[in-house]
């Protein structure tokens, strides 16, 4: 089980690698073989009433049919939702294209394709058919058509913005709550943290497949440009705790690849670079699975795009802000170390890098500071946000959040001094006593 440094046991789930991809296409083939099954073998019953073969057959083929404007009008929605979400909230939102029911209808359809064609042809020369089959037939549109309704509704909710900010924030709610389970404790100052797998500096040479350092061998990406998406720690640890080797991942979930990139750092008889990469899931994109700074980027990038020229939202710029505020006042009682994994034996095997307090404060408001200069309703939300938060965070993880406050009373002071009333001049440090700076950060 892994662990955090300490040794309590932390959950895995989160940085196990995901297989949606696989349940997406497992879906669509089970439905296929349902629907071929059922097809073949619904003819063959003989009992209860029986119906004209011929009306049967006639009905089935023009409905098998059919359900393939099904398919087209799914593939409609999806090109008209992720063009509408790409180009007002931001292109890195792609919510809709992930949502189960999604694949789950084009799933369905095709299995009922294939069950109206199959039977349709299965009936062949009869000159009756037991009534299951047209019953059945109707039933399954049925609910395919719910399945569309449902598939609309979905639509119609994720081109709304309130609807997009609640999906980003419970995404983010599911990710920190699975990934985050430890509340925060100030560290002590007189104990050391533990080093993390493979840390130790040692002298480097150079081996055929990438940069030996003493005991440990650097794995570097060889492949085109991509997302790092997912690690696989479980099956690392378990690796990792039968051949002896501790991993340290020098990129994070999140994080584009290139060529020559250091992925990580192999201590000890270390497995093969074809291994290490085998628990890695790479993609186009970034996802939710393992990125806790991915919802703080997203409603960054749509309180950007909202504050822009060619926009001109700032209640939009607000309502993002304010979901930020309550992501960032969830991580500040959390306790974010949870990069350090051990095996069974209580011995670190692997560390992964993942964001700091500093990170995420930075991720969600450094850009839309700057952006907000030019919107007093959103500079004004932006200092409710930072006042809040240096109110309620913890003393040690104060001082970013000060840095900014201090700046944006001192900014909008500036820019709007007719406006900027409450609590214009006050000192935002409190007994601290530092100095007012000139930019955030």
């Amino acid at each position: 089980m892994p662990g955090h440094a300490d040794g309590a046991p932390r959950r895995a789930a989160p940085f196990r690698n995901p297989s949606r991809a696989v349940r997406r296409d497992l879906s669509q083939l089970l439905c296929a073989v349902a629907g071929l099954g059922l097809g073949l073998s619904a003819p063959l019953i003989t009992g209860g009433p029986r119906v004209d073969a011929g009306r049967v057959v006639s009905v089935l083929f023009p409905l098998g049919f059919g359900v393939i404007g099904l398919v087209s009008v799914i593939y409609s929605l999806l090109f008209l939702v992720v063009q509408f979400s790409a180009s007002t909230f931001t292109p890195r939102l792609g919510l809709f294209r992930h949502e189960p029911v999604v694949w789950r209808t084009f799933a369905f359809a095709v299995g009922l394709f294939v069950f109206c064609v199959t039977s349709g042809l299965a009936i062949g020369s009869r000159k009756t058919v037991s009534v299951f089959v047209p019953g059945a037939a109707v039933l399954l549109t049925l609910v395919a058509l719910g399945l569309m309704r449902t598939l609309q509704m979905k639509a119609f909710d994720s081109i709304q913005l309130g609807h997009a900010l609640t999906a980003i924030t419970a995404r983010a709610h599911a990710l920190y709550d699975g990934l985050y389970v430890r509340p925060y404790a100030p560290p002590a100052r007189d104990t050391e943290s533990e080093p993390e797998p493979g840390s130790e500096p040692e002298p480097e040479t150079r081996t055929g497949t990438g940069t030996r350092t003493g005991t440990g061998t650097e794995v570097r990406w060889s492949g085109p440009p991509a997302v790092l998406q997912s690690i696989d720690v479980p099956l690392l640890l378990d690796a990792a705790r039968k051949d002896g080797f501790s991993v340290a991942f020098r990129v994070a979930p999140g994080t584009t690849l290139s060529e020559g990139t250091v992925i990580a750092r192999v201590s000890g008889d270390g497995p093969r670079a074809a291994t290490l990469l085998g628990a890695l899931s790479t993609g186009v994109e970034r996802t939710f699975d393992q990125d806790p700074a991915l919802p703080l980027r997203l409603l960054a990038d749509i309180a950007l795009r909202a504050l822009s020229p060619a926009v001109n939202d700032p209640a939009t710029a607000v309502e993002a802000l304010d979901r930020l505020e309550a992501l960032l006042l969830l991580l500040a009682g959390r306790d974010l170390d949870v990069g350090r994994f051990h095996d069974s034996a209580g011995r670190a095997r692997v560390s992964v890098p993942v964001p700091g307090w500093d990170h995420c404060v930075r991720t969600a408001v450094d850009d839309v500071l700057f952006a907000a200069t030019g919107s007093p309703m959103a500079l004004r939300r932006a200092r409710d946000l930072l006042r809040g938060l240096a109110e309620r965070a913890p003393g040690d993880r104060r001082a970013v959040v000060l840095d900014r406050l201090r700046w944006v009373e001192r900014t909008g002071g500036e820019a709007y001094p007719l406006l900027w009333t409450d609590g214009a001049g006050a000192d935002p440090d409190g007994p601290s006593g530092a100095r007012t700076r000139g930019t955030p950060g």
